[in-house]
């Protein structure tokens, strides 16, 4: 199964079921699988449409090709005002995915890298596989802008403080193997085996019984009606700094020189 058309013809997300499992693939390989609107739409629905069928009892959320995860959002789309959200879902949050909370277990399998968006993807996850080369960063300030996707705020809920604060102060990555010692991800496995990996993670969840297992996800994390207690702060004051900084030069700067492929110059205004 396809859904969501990109202007190339292209589907921009891949939907596929392997047993009670729904895989789910980013499909912009040209692009390092960034997010743009049609990403958003299509793996919201996606989402949703595990949420709501009852013979999916886990999701797994991959990147097509073997370069990268997910690269964040599509910068030069967001340099042109595209809408990097769900058109009639914008509280799903970026990619239809961080603030899209199911009942049901999702595993993150990431091939490559997973830099901005791709590791707030991660983030938004309840379990990752990581491929020995794969890479997780949050590098929005390498470009004018911040974490603002989850990613500063659930960074600081997944390793230690010290640890956390350098990944987003600094912008730069932790390798897999780090990921792995601090906690960040369950299992590293072989380049090229870890969709593998994270569907037999999920069989090994969808032998259990599946009502007993979405009662104890929303327990664990704490969820009311769709909704993490305590999240609605976080994401309050994270808009709120990310609204403020795009009124910026420096946040139009940073996709601006990105886009040109040259070094960025900060004004710091």
């Amino acid at each position: 199964m396809t859904t969501t058309e990109n202007p190339a013809t292209e589907p921009a997300v891949l939907v596929e079921r392997r047993g009670n499992v729904m895989v789910i693939t980013l499909n912009r390989p040209q692009a390092r699988n960034a997010v743009n609107g049609a990403v958003s739409s299509g793996l919201g629905d996606a989402l949703e449409q595990a949420q709501e069928d009852p013979g999916v009892w886990a999701v797994v959320l991959t990147g097509a090709g073997d370069k990268s995860f997910c690269a964040g959002a599509d910068l030069k789309a967001l340099y042109k005002g595209e809408n990097l959200f769900h058109p009639t879902r914008p509280d799903w949050g970026f990619g239809g995915y961080v603030s899209h909370v199911i009942d049901k277990p999702t595993i993150a399998a990431v091939n490559g890298t997973a830099l901005g968006g791709g590791s707030e993807l991660a983030l938004a996850s309840d379990l990752v596989v990581a491929e020995e080369r794969a890479q997780f960063g949050l590098p929005e300030v390498k470009r004018g802008l911040m974490a603002a996707a989850g990613g500063a705020f659930r960074i600081m809920d997944h390793l230690p403080q010290k640890v956390a604060l350098e990944m987003v102060l600094t912008g730069d990555p932790l390798t897999a193997a780090d990921a792995l010692r601090w906690g960040l991800i369950n299992q590293v496995a072989p380049d090229g085996t870890v969709l593998d990996a994270a569907i037999a993670l999920a069989e090994r969840i969808t032998v259990n019984a599946p009502l007993a297992v979405q009662a104890s996800k929303r327990v664990a994390l704490g969820v009311d009606d769709g909704r993490i207690a305590g999240d609605d702060r976080r994401w309050a004051r994270s808009n709120r700094e990310m609204a403020a900084l795009m009124q910026t030069a420096d946040a139009m700067e940073g996709p601006l020189a990105f886009a040109q492929k040259r070094a960025p110059v900060w004004q710091a205004r």
